[in-house]
């Protein structure tokens, strides 16, 4: 699975250690940045090349890391064919899969600790999505 892999500046410590995670499991994993040395940055600008790559099938999914994941996932979602969810939890992470087949995970560095934030992704990634009657409400989403 190809994994794109962006954050802004206050999400660069967890991009990098997330990345490192993923492909020591064998995910192929894209790093879209921020770039090192870069003091600020706008979080659009980094949601944006993820959500592309993930809508044009370049790339499987999308892991997005701003201080709270809220403007990642605003922006990411912008994207036609994307469903970015903002999860804090592995349980808000597995529903975002099973029934809004989400694509794209935002976190923020903010707000979780490492530990659990490599467990949301570990989540969001190994589960699928339910279909049956979820599938039905996805068409509305994608109008």
């Amino acid at each position: 699975m190809k994994i794109a892999l962006a954050s802004d500046h206050a999400g660069r410590e967890y991009r990098k250690a997330i990345g490192a995670d993923l492909a020591s499991q064998g995910f192929s994993v894209i790093d879209l940045g921020v770039p090192d040395g870069v003091e600020s940055a706008d979080y659009p600008d980094y949601a944006l090349k993820a959500a592309e790559a993930v809508a044009s099938g370049a790339c499987d999914r999308g892991v997005l890391i701003c201080g709270t994941g809220t403007g990642m996932a605003m922006a990411a979602n912008k994207v036609k064919g994307v469903r970015a969810a903002n999860c804090t939890g592995e349980l808000m992470a597995r529903l975002a899969r099973r029934h809004n087949d989400a694509n794209v995970l935002a976190l923020g560095s903010r707000l979780l600790g490492l530990e659990l934030a490599l467990a949301i992704v570990e989540a969001f990634l190994t589960t699928g999505f339910d279909g049956g009657r979820h599938q039905a409400r996805l068409a509305k989403l994608q109008g």
